[in-house]
């Protein structure tokens, strides 16, 4: 895999790495709306070199999330791991198979990842998550690896801890401005990503609560060298197209008309039966994820319930789309 140079500015929206949701085909979906740079799911260092030490080059779960084609370039893997080594391990493993950038989670505060003491975690501990940061910068050539970050995980670090970070040759930073305890509840603290962006010199990117593309175009207002969609591009994936038109100053009317909201659908069902895993054990995981995320695009229209009722029993890609077809001829 080649290494294309990383974007940054307002004129390069990224798609952010969801767990669960990032995977190969919704990030193709999301750059052919113009994303400029998507990050994988999460992928633990843990998974992945235990799977090498094995033989298996990482667990098959682990290196699924992996799964990548050209046209997903440039790409940032996320990585997460409280253990500077096996961190710094498989940021080499990875090189060697020809990635090229690479994120830390210090944001997610999932308990199954907190438990771990991984994740949104380390910033109880913000030196653990320094010694962290710094094995996959040692790992790897300059300005490869970045950071994504909460304010703390209940009390503010996010200053002194960015600072460190890019003392440290950490290439970008990326702040959601709450809490790590708030989860996704209470107010994002645009005035922090203000704080950040304005005392460190290296790109810092926006991230929380950017739901529509109108939200992100005002949070380059922070100062902020670009934006992260997350939980905006789930809901839209056009989100990306209607933020570079605001930019220029064009109309980026909301929601999409039935039509363009049929064809997304239908394109996003093409990716992920082109690019899925393959049906094992009689099991079609890339079928069984689109029957929730079909329903997600058509959650504001008349007969959504329904439509979610009858996925559920689907059970063959040309019956999903048959489904999709008839919901739109309604």
């Amino acid at each position: 895999m080649s290494a294309p140079s990383l974007p940054f500015g307002p004129d390069f929206p990224w798609l952010a790495p969801l767990a669960g949701y990032t995977d190969l085909p919704f990030r193709l979906l999301c750059r052919e709306q113009g994303a400029a740079v998507a990050c994988t799911e999460m992928v633990s260092a843990r998974g992945l070199v235990y799977g090498a030490r094995r033989g298996r080059g990482g667990d098959g779960g682990t290196r699924s999330l992996l799964a990548t084609r050209p046209p997903d370039a440039p790409l940032v893997v996320q990585l997460f791991g409280a253990e500077a080594d096996f961190l710094a391990e498989a940021v080499r493993m990875l090189l060697d198979e020809g990635f090229a950038w690479f994120d830390l989670n210090l944001g997610c505060p999932a308990p199954k990842v907190a438990r771990t003491g991984a994740g949104a975690a380390l910033l109880r501990n913000p030196r653990r998550a320094l010694d962290c940061a710094r094995a996959m910068i040692a790992a790897a050539p300059p300005g490869r690896v970045g950071c994504k970050l909460r304010l703390g995980w209940d009390r503010p670090v996010f200053a002194e801890l960015g600072k460190a970070l890019e003392d440290a040759g950490a290439g970008w930073l990326s702040l959601h401005p709450r809490f790590a305890c708030q989860g996704f509840s209470g107010m994002v603290r645009t005035e922090a990503l203000s704080e950040l962006a304005g005392a460190l010199s290296l790109p810092v990117l926006a991230s929380g609560d950017l739901l529509t593309a109108r939200e992100g175009a005002d949070r380059l207002r922070t100062g902020a060298a670009g934006v992260l969609f997350a939980r905006g591009a789930l809901a839209d994936p056009t989100i990306f197209s209607r933020y570079r038109r605001i930019l220029r100053g064009e109309e980026a009317s909301s929601p999409l008309p039935p039509g363009a909201l049929r064809a997304l659908i239908l394109r996003h069902l093409e990716l992920a039966e082109k690019f899925s895993p393959r049906p094992a054990d009689g099991r079609n995981p890339g079928l069984l994820k689109m029957r929730s995320v079909v329903p997600r695009y058509i959650r504001h229209l008349a007969g959504a319930k329904q439509l979610r009722q009858d996925v559920i029993r689907c059970g063959s890609w040309e019956h999903l789309r048959r489904l999709v077809e008839e919901f739109f001829r309604l």
